[in-house]
């Protein structure tokens, strides 16, 4: 499905039954401190799919986050999220918002996603200790769990928040720029938990600037520049078309005979790493 930044978005004929959505948006146009951020973006993301959102700083991709989140409200257009409230959001920031030098153990950072179910100024019980410890385990933490957060690794820490999102029994689970400050080891080890959650039936949607990443390891990609550009199947979106609108530059292209595909070369150097 490719589209023009001022055409409609080509549907491509799909005969398999489609999988209830989870979330739609409708024409959506959202402005961030006086400056539109989104415009007049459609598309629908249903139950099960493994989403990557790809675009240059300034595009829009935390700004969408944002808006699923219900954070920023559009001026015009709607995002709806199906099932909210029975369907809670997990969400992992790019910039963790906890004192890494407070004495809190992953097990605690964990058990903050119960609180739904805890409400405040209760203690948690077995239950909610047992939802905890099954999304730790799920992330491969549960070993890890007394131990204090600020002794953890980057990727340790993205991979407790997976697991707090986990603990609150989210069926959505929402990732900005989750690779930021992660060494290779730490994203190897994000990704494959991705992966594995996705298989169990996690709709998972995550903003990145790895192009690799996007196009070999997620089910889809979305590519934004303000207005969604395109929004398929990697193969459908790795085009250089659609990059070079995407990228607002020319790109080094080559045909790869043993592979029959069309690689392309984008020199991200010298963005600052901030994204509206």
């Amino acid at each position: 499905m490719i589209a023009q930044q001022e055409a409609p978005i080509i549907h491509i004929a799909n005969h398999r039954k489609p999988t209830p959505p989870v979330l739609e948006a409708r024409n959506l146009t959202v402005t961030y401190q006086d400056v539109i951020a989104l415009e007049e973006v459609t598309f629908t993301i249903q139950r099960g799919d493994y989403v990557a959102i790809i675009g240059p700083n300034g595009a829009g991709k935390s700004t969408l986050v944002k808006a699923i989140l219900g954070l920023l409200r559009p001026q015009t257009g709607s995002m709806t999220v199906h099932g909210r409230g029975q369907t809670p959001l997990g969400y992992v920031p790019q910039h963790e918002a906890v004192n890494l030098q407070f004495p809190v153990t992953v097990r605690d950072v964990a058990a903050m996603g119960r609180l739904r179910q805890i409400g405040w100024f209760r203690q948690p019980g077995k239950r909610d200790w047992a939802a905890v410890d099954e999304a730790l385990d799920r992330v491969g933490l549960c070993n890890l769990r007394q131990r204090q957060i600020g002794e953890l690794s980057g990727g340790q820490r993205r991979r407790v928040f997976i697991a707090r999102a986990l603990a609150q029994q989210a069926d959505i689970l929402l990732l900005d720029e989750p690779m930021s400050g992660v060494d290779v080891t730490g994203q190897a080890q994000l990704m494959d938990v991705l992966d594995t959650l996705n298989a169990q039936g996690l709709t998972v949607l995550m903003t990145t600037h790895d192009l690799d990443l996007a196009f070999k390891r997620f089910g889809k990609v979305m590519a934004l520049r303000r207005r969604l550009v395109a929004f398929g199947t990697p193969d459908e979106v790795y085009q250089p078309r659609v990059l070079e609108q995407v990228y607002d530059r020319t790109l080094t292209t080559w045909a790869d005979d043993r592979e029959g595909q069309v690689k392309v070369l984008i020199d991200e150097h010298g963005c600052p790493d901030h994204d509206h």
